[in-house]
């Protein structure tokens, strides 16, 4: 695309306007300018309300690969490449997933977490090669995160992810309909699911890292945990598939066996050791009164949903 198109590519985007709100914002106090922003972030968790049913498609997308041992995979340039690898760096201590089950790639690699590698974004040809080199197919899902809809790489990845015969999501804070743009065909052509928050200019024109990467954080939350919670991750609100790896994830194992089952800080030091150090056990033993083998045996026979272990059932997505 020569320079002439790109600016006027540009010029279609939300997130390139100017924001009304904040036209004079060089010249306020600082308490006028935290007010000005804080007032126009209010808006980012309505934008991103609107998409719950995308949303929602995509989470079913991530559980039916998740169950068939696929993976999901972000794939983003700059912030929105970084909001990606920062969530699925957290899913492994926080859920007990392998590393491997969630996955970020952002343009530049590895050093352009830390510092910005400018040019990265804009090609489509390295973004197909990411999707080449990680393997991607029919059991995995690949979504693609760009504020401004348009970055190459993105697009890149998500093409080629959709050839290799994975599902294939986006997430954007453009407005839906410029995916019946021209330009965007055969990006929409590729896409199982689009989820759109559209969250307006920013306070600082162009500057994605504000409302546009709060959206997006909200929305890669939602997806995770959404899909952590479906395939038996959670028991009742609390995480109970966390790995004591350090001293803070130790206590905070204790406290999540004695929330649920009312034992002594002491009684669960001992079931949690007992148990392996693993905490599904561990709440399977005390409330369903079963030894460790018995409560392992449940745990496999119910898929590792505890609710259903502690009941005896065949494993069910609750």
């Amino acid at each position: 695309m020569d320079t002439k198109n790109l600016f006027l590519q540009l010029q279609k985007l939300s997130t390139e306007q100017r924001n009304a709100a904040s036209m004079d914002i060089d010249a306020r106090s600082i308490q006028d300018i935290l007010t000005i922003i804080n007032n126009d972030d209010k808006k980012v968790a309505l934008a991103v309300e609107t998409q719950i049913p995308y949303i929602a498609q995509a989470v079913e997308f991530v559980v039916n690969s998740f169950m068939n041992g696929g993976r999901l995979i972000y794939v983003g340039a700059g912030t929105s490449g970084r909001i990606g690898v920062v969530d699925a760096s957290e899913c492994p201590p926080t859920f007990g997933v392998p590393f491997e089950m969630v996955q970020g790639i952002i343009a530049g690699g590895e050093g352009a977490m830390f510092r910005a590698v400018e040019g990265a974004e804009d090609s489509p040809e390295n973004g197909a090669a990411e999707m080449d080199k990680k393997d991607v197919g029919h059991n995995d899902v690949v979504c693609g995160i760009a504020a401004s809809l348009r970055t190459p790489f993105v697009i890149g990845a998500v093409k080629q992810a959709k050839k290799l015969g994975a599902k294939t999501l986006y997430v954007t804070t453009n407005p839906r309909k410029n995916l019946q743009l021209e330009e965007y065909k055969d990006l929409a052509n590729a896409l199982d699911v689009a989820i759109c928050a559209e969250v307006g200019p920013e306070i600082i024109m162009g500057s994605t890292r504000m409302k546009s990467g709060t959206a997006q954080k909200l929305i890669l939350n939602m997806i995770t945990t959404t899909a952590m919670i479906r395939i038996g991750k959670v028991y009742e609100n609390m995480m109970i598939d966390l790995q004591m790896t350090n001293k803070k994830l130790v206590e905070r194992s204790k406290k999540i066996v004695m929330t649920i089952t009312g034992i002594s800080y002491e009684e669960a030091d001992k079931y949690l050791h007992e148990a392996k150090g693993h905490v599904k056990t561990a709440l399977v033993m005390i409330k369903a009164n079963v030894g460790y083998e018995e409560a392992k045996q449940r745990l496999q026979k119910s898929s590792g949903f505890v609710r259903a272990a502690i009941e005896g059932k065949e494993y069910s997505i609750i």
